[in-house]
């Protein structure tokens, strides 16, 4: 198959799993496509199966805000002709879905059918979408969607509930390269960080409101004076500078390491013991199964589909958002015996398998040849 995926290049969730997708398919010997404004920060190898194509927004005076959409559907239909592409496949419904009825609308009017499957992703439905400015052409353009597919049946759900959506929406969750995160600790990184064999927290994030990061710093407090420890701080975003001024006020600043945006996030997990996720939502948890995947137990919140990758108890423990004493006296349970952790460690590595990406990609290759035979 001759595949565009249309996707953020950024280090959303959407975009990590968009670009990771297209690499799987690509190996599988698909022709992929990426039709984005940057080449994203996955794709970060060569494949004799990949392109990348740049959308170039030509900027004139008359607009004040450069009209990406007409320049991204105008990009789907040069791809589309020039490749023979036989299908689109785009990710985040803003504005990917409703510039990919564009390109399509274009292509039909030359001749040329092309089905549009549009993967809903979370704020692009629960924050994005909701916007009256935004929610009606949202709406529209997933319902004319060829197929569309939710990361999380809660994802799923809250599709039904915020719009009039008339198609079905299969859930096909997100997934994890288990090989590939399945990784030994690296000691002299280890070292560095912990260099008197304190345990190591982590986490990992685009530092936005929603994932409420101060909660992290205020259970790592507490955790800290219980048990000799560490913070890893993986990420940047707008909430970075309040967590940093936090650590600094409760004077734990010297344990806490912000280390920025990370492409090779195995190797930083492979030195976690836990994982801490405290977002107020969160459509699927890439970053709780990764960790998970990376031998990680995760302690989170039970918000959106969390629920559908954790065991309660076995692979980590789930608290109501905001509820950091629970969340710290269970982070203590996990650290403070050896044989305990080991137990976490190994329940979160063998359900993570669930989410492989041998067993998620043939659900997107299925779905694509059911479209392709009606073409």
């Amino acid at each position: 198959m001759r595949i565009g995926i249309v996707c953020y290049p950024t280090f959303g969730g959407s975009g990590v799993l968009a670009t990771e997708l297209g690499k799987a398919l690509a190996d599988k010997g698909h022709q992929v496509h990426f039709i984005t404004y940057q080449q994203p920060v996955r794709l970060n190898e060569f494949n004799a199966n990949i392109f990348y194509h740049e959308v170039r927004v030509t900027t004139y005076p008359l607009f004040d805000y450069p009209p990406y959409e007409t320049a991204l559907s105008s990009a789907m239909v040069d791809v589309i002709n020039n490749h023979q592409l036989d299908l689109l496949h785009v990710h985040y419904a803003i504005p990917h879905a409703s510039a990919a009825y564009l390109a399509k609308k274009i292509v039909e009017a030359q001749g040329r059918y092309i089905p549009v499957i549009t993967t809903l992703h979370g704020t692009d439905i629960t924050l994005v979408g909701r916007d009256k400015t935004f929610a009606p052409v949202v709406a529209f353009s997933i319902n004319q969607s060829d197929a569309i597919t939710a990361v999380s049946q809660n994802l799923r759900d809250e599709t039904f509930r915020s719009f009039a959506i008339e198609k079905e929406i299969r859930v096909i969750h997100n997934f994890v390269d288990t090989h590939r995160f399945h990784r030994k600790p690296i000691d002299a990184f280890r070292r560095v960080i912990a260099p008197n064999g304190e345990r190591i927290l982590m986490h990992a994030s685009n530092f936005r409101k929603v994932k409420r990061v101060q909660d992290i710093v205020r259970i790592f407090e507490i955790v800290h004076k219980k048990i000799p420890s560490k913070l890893l701080f993986v990420g940047d975003g707008p909430e970075r500078s309040g967590a940093e001024s936090l650590c600094r006020e409760l004077d734990i600043f010297d344990d806490v390491r912000f280390v920025g945006k990370q492409d090779q996030m195995e190797e930083i997990l492979a030195v976690a013991d836990l994982f801490l996720l405290t977002s107020e939502y969160e459509s699927f948890g890439l970053a709780a199964l990764e960790a998970m995947a990376a031998g990680v137990p995760v302690v989170s919140t039970n918000a959106g589909g969390l629920p559908e990758i954790a065991i309660q108890g076995e692979t980590g423990y789930l608290d109501d958002v905001g509820d950091i004493h629970s969340m710290s006296e269970h982070a203590i349970r996990i650290l403070e015996n050896d044989d305990i952790l080991k137990r976490f460690k190994a329940n979160a590595t063998a359900h993570a398998k669930n989410f492989d990406i041998h067993r998620i990609v043939p659900q997107y290759e299925a779905l694509y040849n059911r479209f392709l035979t009606l073409a």
